[in-house]
């Protein structure tokens, strides 16, 4: 062991014998302690709240968008083969959008309509897995009235079950001498989905692609667009730039999640970066007791510094005590919050006994996901926190002069 880690030691281990010392240190620890515990605890949430929303987001919606500068795109199966050649596409689905009423005896609700593929539909959106009622297959049903799909909010608002029978009322109409007439068909609720996001479950129906053409006047076989979707969702950039240039013949326009979902998930990033920098404030104040702590210890090893300076200890010597004494501390203090926070931090996520209003949050409980690079970094930064802590009253010990310090004893 080296000269200056045994001394730092045996400084550590006698604090016992100096109460009001020994509590400072302590207090400095368990400021430490409660700051680390505390970062890791909230950043796991706020990525998990990040991540389940993305998820949820990406669910309903795919992850590139390719819609056409046109109205409509005709050869769309060409455009999806080719599609399917990008490197990283995983799934391409075609799809119809409108905007429409839906009416029942109850009310009346604006209804955001999305034509699908029931075949490949699954490749790209996670509506398979939110259904609580009927299946996305019977969209394909031959009966009396083509079925829709609903969500679970817009469903409860109206009074549907499965089977309930509603009409959709089109913008596109037709002129007569009494005026505009809209168009209006039934059609029977398939299936009801509940993604835990308010404002899809509220206000968006699926049916399929053929019943959407016949509501909506499609002339031929047109559809709005493309949803496609990717291996990599961060990598979703670079796909998008190898899809654009790989369909650069068709007049089409193609955006990706993180184009489309810009401003929220730059409010997450900064909410996220906010709170840690609150957070560690609770690290500096335990960092500012490691202060207090080193020069309450340098005032009373006064005579014990001139002696070992006496007997050839060099001023490096005498600040690498302190400042090793300073970080053992503060690594005590790190590795007691990991100890508190990532324990925690699991419990969070495996019982899930912090419970959420679903009505007001997109999901019924307190989502957690730790991720390495932020452990890290609260790691990392709570060690140098403290490691600075210690600098000054390193420096003071070292420059202590042996003749001031031991004239009068």
């Amino acid at each position: 062991m080296r000269f200056e880690t045994f001394v730092a030691l045996r400084y550590l281990f006698a604090l016992r014998k100096q109460s009001f010392i020994s509590v400072i240190s302590l207090f400095a620890i368990c400021g430490v302690a409660i700051g680390v515990g505390a970062l890791i605890v909230v950043i796991g949430v706020m990525n998990g709240f990040s991540t389940d929303l993305r998820d949820k987001i990406l669910g309903v919606n795919a992850h590139i968008l390719v819609t056409s500068m046109r109205g409509g795109i005709s050869d769309y199966q060409g455009l999806a083969d080719e599609a399917k050649k990008v490197p990283g596409v995983t799934g391409v689905t075609p799809f119809v959008y409108s905007e429409v009423m839906l009416s029942t005896r109850t009310g009346v609700k604006g209804v955001v309509l999305r034509g699908i593929d029931p075949n490949t539909s699954s490749s790209v959106l996670s509506l398979s897995k939110d259904m609580i009622s009927g299946s996305v297959s019977r969209l394909s049903d031959d009966g009396d009235f083509p079925g829709i799909i609903i969500g679970s909010e817009l469903a409860k608002r109206l009074g549907l079950t499965e089977g309930s029978l509603v009409n959709l009322l089109s913008p596109s109409g037709r002129s007569s001498s009494a005026g505009f007439t809209p168009k209006v068909r039934r059609f029977t609720v398939a299936g009801i989905f509940r993604t835990g996001m308010f404002e899809y479950d509220s206000s968006m129906g699926y049916v399929s692609i053929p019943a959407a053409r016949q509501l909506l006047g499609f002339k031929g076989d047109l559809v709005s667009g493309l949803e496609i979707s990717v291996d990599d969702v961060y990598n979703v950039k670079a796909i998008s730039r190898d899809l654009r240039d790989k369909i650069s013949s068709f007049t089409v326009y193609v955006r990706n999640w993180q184009e489309m979902n810009a401003n929220l998930f730059a409010a997450l990033e900064l909410e996220k970066t906010a709170m840690f920098i609150i957070l560690a404030m609770i690290v500096l104040v335990g960092s500012f007791s490691i202060v207090t702590t080193l020069v309450m210890l340098v005032i009373q090893k006064t005579k014990d510094i001139a002696v070992l300076i006496s007997m050839g200890a060099d001023k490096k010597s005498i600040r690498n005590i302190f400042m090793f004494q300073g970080t053992f501390i503060g690594l005590a203090g790190t590795f007691i919050g990991f100890l508190i926070g990532v324990p925690l931090s699991l419990l969070l996520k495996e019982y899930q006994f912090i419970k959420l209003p679903s009505n007001v949050y997109p999901v019924d409980y307190l989502p957690v996901r730790l991720e390495a690079l932020d452990l890290f970094t609260i790691g990392a930064a709570a060690f140098l926190l403290c490691f600075v802590a210690t600098i000054y009253p390193a420096r003071r010990a070292a420059g202590l002069s042996p003749s001031e310090a031991l004239r009068y004893e």
